[in-house]
């Protein structure tokens, strides 16, 4: 006799490099990014939401390979044999709607936008294929002043999650310096000079990582590291490596003593000048807002790897020492960053389009907030209203409405189960107070409520019933018209 064919049963399982979000994770990412557009509001960005998909060349510089558009980002054809590609972050597609619609918009045109970003790369601890990126930015703006203003912004992005001034900082530096120092190393600031630069951009961001024989080995002939592989360098020259070298360890405490030092630096460079100057503009903001050297700092070694920036660049460092779970320290660093990047609209239109922003990762920003104990909950567990009598989830249902015109988050179990069941539900939904209605309250207008969490503290700890007689209940009934008040006032004992 055959053997009948078993229906398919797909695996559940979920494709490496992406994540399911549990409650916990949302709330805490979705009240992040509410403090922060609520700092962009003040501001006086306004929001706007692009589609998660653009045209494979609107992504331009964001693009690894224009030949193969699946590759570094994920990609498809569409109908018409066009490629599309999922947004490699949230301001390709910035440029590309400000390029559309060009004419209809205020310039400078102001906007922050949060959402999910996509990259087709191998994933790894801590590297995803999808995560939400949270940015502002300010298209238009072709001075200094829409710079400072954006350090400002990341500055007070720190506060609005929670964090003392001593536990961030943003460090700023202008990508026209270096353009200057290695105009000087003779790496011509051309199409020609441009891999050459953006590897210097490259061994310069793994400053922190690698130390400075590390980045000296990176700006020369190339390093090989620890499993074999070899990165070619940048090949400058020796007197372009020392340099480059000394312009990553020029800055100092004194935002002004740095400007000084940085003037010395540049020489005659024109673009170096440039840098100089833009610097001073914003420390001249920073200083009159009360942005001390504390919050904002000026730093020669933060370059940012993207090679699209073309003037001032920022990152948004925390500081705060924390320790793995073997007690070994562990460096939290950047969360954010951004900077003046001038050429992405002009991409479409053929013109000069200014532009700067800032954007930060929200999953690691909150991550960064946990390790160090910063991280605000404020989702208190719903309050549970039991069913005793399924005639009664009329009246149950009332007074979870009650409850929620009140403010109070109320769930009525629509599980099935006796109460012991539903009591061993609250615990794992961790649930604080519980409400009980049987046949006999409901007679007599009556309402039980019960502290879950003080009713279990109290069968630990107490071990007499004169002790049990003087604490505070655990559990008590009210009358039913009195419910709501009495249910707030245990909440809020909690």
């Amino acid at each position: 006799m055959a053997k009948k064919n078993k229906p398919f049963r797909p695996k559940a399982r979920r494709p490496r490099g992406f994540e399911d979000r549990p409650s916990d994770v949302i709330r805490a990412e979705s009240a992040l990014i509410a403090k922060a557009f609520a700092v962009y509001d003040s501001f006086g960005f306004e929001p706007l939401q692009t589609p998660a998909f653009e045209y494979a060349d609107a992504l331009g510089k964001f693009l690894p390979d224009e030949d193969r558009p699946n590759v570094g980002v994920f990609a498809l054809q569409d109908d018409d044999e066009q490629w599309l590609s999922l947004r490699y972050d949230l301001t390709a597609p910035l440029a590309r709607f400000v390029a559309e619609n060009y004419d209809a918009l205020p310039k400078p045109y102001r906007r922050y936008q949060a959402g999910s970003v996509f990259r087709n790369e191998k994933p790894g601890p801590g590297r995803f294929r999808e995560f939400t990126q949270c940015d502002a930015d300010t298209v238009g703006a072709g001075s200094a002043v829409a710079d400072a203003e954006m350090i400002m912004v990341a500055a007070e992005i720190a506060r609005a999650a929670g964090l003392r001034d001593d536990q961030y900082a943003v460090r700023v530096n202008n990508r026209k310096l270096l353009d200057g120092i290695l105009e000087a190393s003779d790496v011509p600031n051309t199409e020609a000079g441009a891999v050459q630069r953006l590897q210097v951009l490259r061994a310069i961001d793994k400053l922190d990582r690698l130390g400075e024989e590390g980045v000296e080995a990176l700006l020369g002939d190339g390093r090989e590291d620890e499993s074999g592989d070899y990165t070619e360098g940048a090949k400058l020259n020796s007197a372009g490596i020392k340099a480059v070298l000394g312009f990553t360890t020029a800055s100092d405490a004194n935002r002004e003593t740095t400007i000084a030092t940085l003037s010395g630096l540049v020489g005659s460079s024109d673009r170096g000048k440039q840098g100089v100057d833009e610097l001073a503009e914003i420390d001249r903001l920073l200083t009159a807002t009360g942005f001390g050297p504390e919050r904002v700092s000026f730093d020669t070694s933060v370059v940012r790897g993207l090679g699209y920036y073309t003037g001032p660049v920022f990152e948004l460092e925390l500081l705060a020492e924390i320790t793995d779970r073997k007690g070994r320290p562990v460096r939290i660093g950047s969360i954010g960053g951004g900077g003046r990047y001038d050429d992405l609209v002009s991409r479409f239109r053929g013109q000069p389009v200014p532009a700067t922003g800032f954007s930060f990762g929200v999953s690691r920003f909150v991550s960064a907030l946990e390790r160090m104990e910063a991280l605000q909950s404020e989702a208190q567990p719903p309050v549970l209203i039991t069913v005793f009598d399924k005639s009664l989830l009329p009246e149950y249902f009332k007074l979870a409405a009650e409850l929620r015109a009140s403010g109070i988050r109320t769930e009525v179990f629509t599980g099935s189960g006796n109460v012991t069941k539903q009591m061993k539900y609250a615990d794992r939904r961790g649930v604080k107070l519980a409400v009980l209605i049987g046949s006999e309250e409901a007679q007599a207008g009556q309402v039980t409520l019960k502290d879950l969490v003080l009713g279990a503290e109290m069968a630990k700890a107490i071990e007499t019933n004169e002790e049990w007689k003087s604490a505070r209940p655990a559990q008590q009934t009210v009358s039913r018209e009195n419910a709501v008040a009495a249910i707030r006032e245990m909440m809020a004992d909690e």
